[in-house]
Protein backbone atom coordinates (compact mmCIF):
# COMPACT_ATOMS: atom_id res chain seq x y z
CA UNK A 1 0.00 0.00 0.00
CA UNK A 2 1.24 3.46 -0.63
CA UNK A 3 1.10 5.49 2.71
CA UNK A 4 2.58 9.02 3.43
CA UNK A 5 2.42 11.66 5.96
CA UNK A 6 2.41 15.55 5.37
CA UNK A 7 3.06 19.20 7.50
CA UNK A 8 -0.15 19.55 9.59
CA UNK A 9 -1.19 23.23 8.56
CA UNK A 10 -3.37 24.20 11.66
CA UNK A 11 -2.29 26.72 14.01
CA UNK A 12 1.19 26.33 15.95
CA UNK A 13 0.73 22.05 15.17
CA UNK A 14 4.11 21.09 15.45
CA UNK A 15 3.74 17.01 15.29
CA UNK A 16 3.73 14.94 13.03
CA UNK A 17 1.72 11.68 11.87
CA UNK A 18 4.92 9.50 11.01
CA UNK A 19 8.59 9.27 12.51
CA UNK A 20 11.42 7.72 10.19
CA UNK A 21 11.35 4.38 12.78
CA UNK A 22 7.28 4.44 11.68
CA UNK A 23 8.59 4.77 7.75
CA UNK A 24 11.32 1.53 8.25
CA UNK A 25 8.35 -0.24 9.86
CA UNK A 26 5.94 0.29 6.86
CA UNK A 27 8.67 -0.08 4.38
CA UNK A 28 9.91 -3.33 5.43
CA UNK A 29 6.51 -4.59 5.90
CA UNK A 30 6.60 -3.76 1.80
CA UNK A 31 4.90 -0.96 1.55
CA UNK A 32 5.95 2.85 -0.21
CA UNK A 33 5.62 5.42 2.10
CA UNK A 34 5.68 9.04 1.02
CA UNK A 35 6.23 12.20 2.66
CA UNK A 36 6.31 15.67 2.65
CA UNK A 37 9.43 17.51 2.58
CA UNK A 38 9.84 19.24 5.95
CA UNK A 39 6.72 17.62 7.40
CA UNK A 40 8.67 16.12 10.70
CA UNK A 41 11.28 19.41 11.52
CA UNK A 42 8.44 20.68 14.17
CA UNK A 43 9.16 17.51 16.05
CA UNK A 44 12.65 17.41 15.11
CA UNK A 45 13.14 14.62 12.66
CA UNK A 46 15.25 15.71 9.37
CA UNK A 47 14.55 14.80 5.75
CA UNK A 48 17.61 13.34 5.47
CA UNK A 49 16.33 10.88 8.73
CA UNK A 50 13.04 10.00 6.58
CA UNK A 51 15.25 9.19 3.15
CA UNK A 52 17.66 6.81 5.26
CA UNK A 53 14.24 5.14 6.37
CA UNK A 54 13.32 4.39 2.91
CA UNK A 55 10.82 7.34 2.54
CA UNK A 56 10.20 9.03 -0.63
CA UNK A 57 10.27 12.69 -0.61
CA UNK A 58 7.67 14.98 -2.47
CA UNK A 59 7.97 18.82 -2.17
CA UNK A 60 4.16 19.64 -1.86
CA UNK A 61 1.40 18.02 0.36
CA UNK A 62 -0.94 18.08 -2.36
CA UNK A 63 1.84 15.72 -4.06
CA UNK A 64 1.92 13.51 -1.10
CA UNK A 65 -2.23 13.15 -0.86
CA UNK A 66 -2.67 12.82 -5.21
CA UNK A 67 -0.39 9.63 -4.63
CA UNK A 68 -1.45 8.08 -1.10
CA UNK A 69 -3.63 5.13 -0.35
CA UNK A 70 -3.56 6.13 3.57
CA UNK A 71 -2.80 9.29 4.91
CA UNK A 72 -1.52 9.11 8.16
CA UNK A 73 -1.73 12.58 10.03
CA UNK A 74 -1.78 14.07 13.51
CA UNK A 75 -5.42 16.47 14.03
CA UNK A 76 -7.87 16.81 11.69
CA UNK A 77 -8.02 18.30 8.21
CA UNK A 78 -8.47 21.76 7.68
CA UNK A 79 -10.50 23.39 4.84
CA UNK A 80 -7.99 24.01 2.88
CA UNK A 81 -7.57 20.14 2.92
CA UNK A 82 -10.81 18.95 1.93
CA UNK A 83 -10.04 19.52 -2.05
CA UNK A 84 -7.29 16.83 -1.66
CA UNK A 85 -9.40 14.00 -0.45
CA UNK A 86 -10.35 11.96 -2.98
CA UNK A 87 -12.77 8.35 -2.95
CA UNK A 88 -11.56 5.55 -1.29
CA UNK A 89 -8.81 7.62 0.67
CA UNK A 90 -8.02 6.28 4.30
CA UNK A 91 -7.58 8.68 6.45
CA UNK A 92 -6.27 7.47 9.54
CA UNK A 93 -5.78 11.01 12.17
CA UNK A 94 -7.73 12.25 15.01
CA UNK A 95 -11.28 13.53 13.52
CA UNK A 96 -13.49 14.95 16.29
CA UNK A 97 -15.98 14.73 14.32
CA UNK A 98 -18.68 15.42 16.47
CA UNK A 99 -17.33 19.49 16.78
CA UNK A 100 -16.90 19.75 13.16
CA UNK A 101 -19.99 19.55 10.72
CA UNK A 102 -17.97 21.22 7.67
CA UNK A 103 -15.22 18.18 7.73
CA UNK A 104 -17.84 15.23 8.39
CA UNK A 105 -19.69 17.15 5.35
CA UNK A 106 -16.55 17.17 3.04
CA UNK A 107 -14.98 13.25 4.34
CA UNK A 108 -18.51 11.94 3.20
CA UNK A 109 -18.86 13.62 0.17
CA UNK A 110 -15.69 12.50 -0.84
CA UNK A 111 -16.41 9.02 0.42
CA UNK A 112 -13.25 8.94 2.67
CA UNK A 113 -12.76 6.24 4.42
CA UNK A 114 -12.15 8.27 8.32
CA UNK A 115 -10.46 6.33 10.67
CA UNK A 116 -10.26 7.91 14.05
CA UNK A 117 -7.75 7.61 16.68
CA UNK A 118 -10.26 8.85 19.11
CA UNK A 119 -12.80 6.30 18.89
CA UNK A 120 -10.65 3.16 18.81
CA UNK A 121 -11.71 1.36 21.92
CA UNK A 122 -9.75 -2.26 22.55
CA UNK A 123 -12.09 -4.96 24.41
CA UNK A 124 -11.33 -3.80 27.74
CA UNK A 125 -13.32 -0.26 26.78
CA UNK A 126 -10.14 1.47 26.71
CA UNK A 127 -9.14 4.28 24.28
CA UNK A 128 -5.32 3.33 22.84
CA UNK A 129 -4.85 5.85 20.58
CA UNK A 130 -6.75 8.21 22.54
CA UNK A 131 -4.75 7.50 25.99
CA UNK A 132 -0.60 8.78 25.21
CA UNK A 133 -2.11 12.64 23.94
CA UNK A 134 -4.56 12.18 26.96
CA UNK A 135 -1.98 11.35 29.64
CA UNK A 136 -0.02 14.71 27.74
CA UNK A 137 -2.59 17.08 27.72
CA UNK A 138 -3.92 15.96 31.57
CA UNK A 139 -0.30 16.87 32.62
CA UNK A 140 -0.03 19.74 30.53
CA UNK A 141 -3.09 21.23 31.69
CA UNK A 142 -2.27 21.87 35.04
CA UNK A 143 1.42 22.73 34.13
CA UNK A 144 -0.21 25.65 31.49
CA UNK A 145 -2.51 26.36 34.68
CA UNK A 146 -0.32 27.12 36.68
CA UNK A 147 1.75 29.39 34.32
CA UNK A 148 -1.79 31.61 33.72
CA UNK A 149 -2.58 32.17 37.60
CA UNK A 150 -0.01 34.14 37.37
CA UNK A 151 -0.91 38.17 37.80
CA UNK A 152 1.17 39.47 34.51
CA UNK A 153 -1.46 36.81 32.54
CA UNK A 154 -4.32 38.04 34.15
CA UNK A 155 -4.34 35.68 36.99
CA UNK A 156 -4.77 35.77 40.67
CA UNK A 157 -1.22 35.77 41.63
CA UNK A 158 -1.30 32.37 43.52
CA UNK A 159 1.06 29.65 43.37
CA UNK A 160 -0.17 26.13 43.24
CA UNK A 161 1.70 25.19 45.72
CA UNK A 162 2.03 28.06 48.21
CA UNK A 163 4.80 28.17 50.49
CA UNK A 164 5.06 27.51 54.36
CA UNK A 165 2.70 30.30 56.19
CA UNK A 166 0.34 30.28 52.88
CA UNK A 167 -2.88 28.55 51.63
CA UNK A 168 -1.86 26.30 48.82
CA UNK A 169 -4.43 26.57 46.06
CA UNK A 170 -7.29 24.76 44.96
CA UNK A 171 -7.46 22.84 42.11
CA UNK A 172 -10.84 21.08 40.75
CA UNK A 173 -10.68 18.66 37.93
CA UNK A 174 -13.68 17.76 36.15
CA UNK A 175 -13.44 13.88 35.05
CA UNK A 176 -11.41 10.97 36.56
CA UNK A 177 -10.55 9.38 33.08
CA UNK A 178 -7.44 9.67 31.88
CA UNK A 179 -6.35 13.09 31.33
CA UNK A 180 -8.27 13.59 34.78
CA UNK A 181 -5.72 10.94 36.40
CA UNK A 182 -2.87 12.49 34.87
CA UNK A 183 -4.24 16.11 35.99
CA UNK A 184 -4.24 15.14 39.38
CA UNK A 185 -1.14 13.67 39.04
CA UNK A 186 1.08 16.48 39.01
CA UNK A 187 -1.42 18.94 40.70
CA UNK A 188 -0.66 16.60 43.73
CA UNK A 189 3.08 16.81 43.08
CA UNK A 190 3.07 20.40 43.35
CA UNK A 191 1.66 20.71 46.07
CA UNK A 192 -2.01 21.70 45.45
CA UNK A 193 -5.19 20.81 46.96
CA UNK A 194 -7.24 18.58 44.70
CA UNK A 195 -11.27 17.77 43.94
CA UNK A 196 -11.38 15.70 41.41
CA UNK A 197 -15.51 14.77 40.64
CA UNK A 198 -16.85 11.89 37.89
CA UNK A 199 -20.04 10.41 37.50
CA UNK A 200 -18.46 6.71 38.02
CA UNK A 201 -18.30 5.82 41.54
CA UNK A 202 -15.94 2.45 40.47
CA UNK A 203 -13.61 5.61 39.09
CA UNK A 204 -13.56 7.58 42.13
CA UNK A 205 -12.65 4.58 44.74
CA UNK A 206 -9.35 3.77 41.90
CA UNK A 207 -9.04 7.11 42.48
CA UNK A 208 -9.29 7.19 46.08
CA UNK A 209 -7.19 4.05 46.01
CA UNK A 210 -4.48 5.92 44.41
CA UNK A 211 -3.98 9.21 45.57
CA UNK A 212 -5.32 8.56 49.49
CA UNK A 213 -5.93 11.38 52.08
CA UNK A 214 -3.95 13.47 49.00
CA UNK A 215 -7.45 14.49 46.92
CA UNK A 216 -10.99 14.88 47.64
CA UNK A 217 -13.11 12.90 45.36
CA UNK A 218 -16.96 14.15 44.78
CA UNK A 219 -19.92 12.24 42.48
CA UNK A 220 -20.34 14.63 39.98
CA UNK A 221 -23.41 16.55 39.74
CA UNK A 222 -24.64 20.18 39.33
CA UNK A 223 -24.40 20.95 43.02
CA UNK A 224 -21.08 19.53 43.47
CA UNK A 225 -20.12 21.29 40.47
CA UNK A 226 -20.70 24.45 41.60
CA UNK A 227 -19.75 24.03 45.24
CA UNK A 228 -15.99 23.55 44.17
CA UNK A 229 -15.69 25.55 41.66
CA UNK A 230 -16.75 28.62 43.69
CA UNK A 231 -13.26 27.89 45.96
CA UNK A 232 -11.01 26.84 43.32
CA UNK A 233 -8.26 28.73 41.69
CA UNK A 234 -8.06 26.19 38.62
CA UNK A 235 -10.41 24.11 37.08
CA UNK A 236 -9.52 21.37 34.66
CA UNK A 237 -12.33 19.86 32.35
CA UNK A 238 -11.37 16.83 31.61
CA UNK A 239 -15.05 15.26 30.43
CA UNK A 240 -15.00 12.54 27.70
CA UNK A 241 -17.87 10.48 25.88
CA UNK A 242 -16.20 9.13 22.93
CA UNK A 243 -17.31 10.15 19.56
CA UNK A 244 -19.56 12.46 21.00
CA UNK A 245 -19.67 16.39 21.75
CA UNK A 246 -19.08 16.97 25.28
CA UNK A 247 -21.46 18.32 28.03
CA UNK A 248 -21.54 21.47 29.28
CA UNK A 249 -20.66 20.96 33.18
CA UNK A 250 -18.97 24.28 33.49
CA UNK A 251 -21.76 27.10 33.34
CA UNK A 252 -21.59 30.55 32.63
CA UNK A 253 -23.42 31.21 36.09
CA UNK A 254 -20.30 29.63 37.95
CA UNK A 255 -17.54 32.06 36.71
CA UNK A 256 -19.53 35.40 38.56
CA UNK A 257 -18.89 33.27 41.71
CA UNK A 258 -15.54 32.19 41.15
CA UNK A 259 -12.33 34.08 42.25
CA UNK A 260 -11.44 37.12 40.17
CA UNK A 261 -8.24 36.02 38.23
CA UNK A 262 -9.25 32.22 38.83
CA UNK A 263 -7.91 29.86 35.61
CA UNK A 264 -10.33 27.20 33.45
CA UNK A 265 -8.46 24.82 31.44
CA UNK A 266 -10.84 23.12 28.81
CA UNK A 267 -8.99 19.60 27.60
CA UNK A 268 -12.20 18.66 26.11
CA UNK A 269 -12.55 21.55 23.67
CA UNK A 270 -11.74 19.07 20.91
CA UNK A 271 -14.81 17.75 21.18
CA UNK A 272 -16.62 21.13 21.37
CA UNK A 273 -15.70 21.81 25.17
CA UNK A 274 -17.07 21.59 28.44
CA UNK A 275 -17.80 24.84 29.33
CA UNK A 276 -20.52 27.14 28.19
CA UNK A 277 -18.01 29.94 27.72
CA UNK A 278 -15.44 27.74 25.61
CA UNK A 279 -14.23 28.72 22.48
CA UNK A 280 -10.95 27.34 20.51
CA UNK A 281 -8.06 29.36 20.99
CA UNK A 282 -4.57 28.24 19.62
CA UNK A 283 -0.97 28.35 21.14
CA UNK A 284 0.29 31.65 19.91
CA UNK A 285 -2.95 32.90 21.93
CA UNK A 286 -4.24 30.73 24.37
CA UNK A 287 -5.96 32.66 26.57
CA UNK A 288 -8.93 34.83 26.93
CA UNK A 289 -11.29 36.43 29.89
CA UNK A 290 -14.84 35.77 30.55
CA UNK A 291 -16.25 37.43 33.65
CA UNK A 292 -12.68 37.81 35.79
CA UNK A 293 -11.85 33.88 35.04
CA UNK A 294 -9.07 33.24 32.50
CA UNK A 295 -10.07 30.63 29.80
CA UNK A 296 -7.35 28.33 28.06
CA UNK A 297 -8.67 26.64 25.00
CA UNK A 298 -6.24 25.34 22.90
CA UNK A 299 -7.45 22.62 20.77
CA UNK A 300 -3.84 21.24 20.08
CA UNK A 301 -2.78 21.19 23.72
CA UNK A 302 0.27 18.74 23.10
CA UNK A 303 1.37 20.18 20.00
CA UNK A 304 3.15 22.85 22.71
CA UNK A 305 5.62 19.69 23.42
CA UNK A 306 5.77 18.16 19.79
CA UNK A 307 8.61 15.57 20.12
CA UNK A 308 7.25 14.05 23.49
CA UNK A 309 3.78 13.82 21.70
CA UNK A 310 5.15 12.64 18.51
CA UNK A 311 6.83 9.66 19.65
CA UNK A 312 4.17 8.59 22.13
CA UNK A 313 1.12 9.35 19.51
CA UNK A 314 3.30 6.85 16.97
CA UNK A 315 3.97 4.22 19.63
CA UNK A 316 0.71 3.83 20.09
CA UNK A 317 -0.45 3.95 16.14
CA UNK A 318 2.03 2.17 14.80
CA UNK A 319 0.73 -1.43 15.26
CA UNK A 320 -2.99 -0.78 13.78
CA UNK A 321 -1.56 1.34 11.12
CA UNK A 322 0.35 -1.82 10.12
CA UNK A 323 -2.59 -4.00 9.99
CA UNK A 324 -4.90 -1.78 7.85
CA UNK A 325 -1.34 -1.64 5.31
CA UNK A 326 -0.47 -5.17 5.39
CA UNK A 327 -4.25 -6.66 4.97
CA UNK A 328 -6.59 -3.73 3.78
CA UNK A 329 -9.08 -1.90 6.09
CA UNK A 330 -11.54 -4.26 5.53
CA UNK A 331 -10.02 -7.17 6.29
CA UNK A 332 -7.87 -5.85 9.16
CA UNK A 333 -11.68 -5.14 10.26
CA UNK A 334 -12.85 -8.93 9.96
CA UNK A 335 -9.65 -9.81 11.81
CA UNK A 336 -9.39 -7.13 14.78
CA UNK A 337 -12.70 -5.93 15.12
CA UNK A 338 -11.21 -3.39 17.90
CA UNK A 339 -10.55 -1.44 14.35
CA UNK A 340 -14.74 -0.83 13.45
CA UNK A 341 -14.77 1.34 16.35
CA UNK A 342 -12.71 3.77 14.74
CA UNK A 343 -14.33 4.25 11.12
CA UNK A 344 -16.31 7.23 11.19
CA UNK A 345 -16.70 7.33 7.82
CA UNK A 346 -16.74 4.57 4.89
CA UNK A 347 -17.71 5.11 1.12
CA UNK A 348 -20.08 8.43 2.18
CA UNK A 349 -21.99 6.71 5.29
CA UNK A 350 -21.54 8.41 8.76
CA UNK A 351 -20.45 4.60 10.86
CA UNK A 352 -20.02 6.47 14.47
CA UNK A 353 -23.45 6.87 16.05
CA UNK A 354 -22.03 9.07 18.52
CA UNK A 355 -21.45 11.22 16.31
CA UNK A 356 -24.20 11.03 14.08
CA UNK A 357 -26.12 11.76 17.24
CA UNK A 358 -24.40 14.83 17.52
CA UNK A 359 -26.20 16.86 14.71
CA UNK A 360 -29.48 16.67 12.86
CA UNK A 361 -30.79 14.86 10.33
CA UNK A 362 -27.50 12.58 9.86
CA UNK A 363 -28.19 8.79 9.85
CA UNK A 364 -26.02 6.40 11.37
CA UNK A 365 -25.13 3.70 8.99
CA UNK A 366 -23.57 0.23 11.27
CA UNK A 367 -20.00 -0.37 9.65
CA UNK A 368 -20.26 -4.22 9.46
CA UNK A 369 -22.97 -3.98 7.56
CA UNK A 370 -20.78 -1.95 4.64
CA UNK A 371 -17.57 -3.87 5.46
CA UNK A 372 -19.25 -7.57 5.38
Amino acid sequence: MKVGSVKEIKNNEFRVGMIPDNVKSYVNAGHQVYIEKGAGAGSGFTDEEYKAAGATLLDTAKEVWDTVEMMIKVKEPLPDEYPLFHEGLILYTYLHLAADQPQTDALLSSKVKGVAYETLMDRNGGLPLLAPMSQIAGRLSVQEGAKYLEKIYGGEGVLLAGVPGTPKANVVILGGGSVGTNACKIAVGMGANVTILDVNLQRLAYLDDIFGARIQTLASNDANIENSVKEADLVIGSVLIPGKAAPKLFKKKYLKEMRPGAVFVDVAVDQGGCGETTRVTYHDAPIYIVDGVVHYCVGNMPGAVPRTSTIALTNATLSYGLQIANKGLEQACRENETIYSAINTYDGKLTCKNVADSFEGYEYVDVKSLVN
